[in-house]
């Protein structure tokens, strides 16, 4: 029973830091965005707050200041050899 309430738990948090990284390669310019922004379309500041935390722990994304996040290079070329 807790390792399958673990592996749900693993997938939903998957399932944001896809969201995300999509929404910030979304557009070829891959510009920053807001983090308000992220969770206006994501609709849950703790699952946003949770995810942007593992992306860059990831390295996939970079944090500046006032409350802006883009995609690192690696990930911008990383879903272009996905795509």
């Amino acid at each position: 029973m807790h390792d399958e309430e673990v592996g749900n738990a693993a997938r939903e948090d998957n399932r944001f830091d896809r969201a995300i990284l999509d929404l910030l390669l979304h557009d070829q310019t891959c510009r920053p965005w807001a983090i308000e922004e992220l969770v206006r379309e994501i609709g849950d500041r703790a699952a946003v707050e949770d995810s942007l935390a593992r992306l860059y722990g990831a390295g996939l994304i970079h944090r500046i200041l006032g409350g802006f996040v883009f995609a690192t290079r690696a990930a911008v070329r990383a879903n272009q050899l996905a795509a």
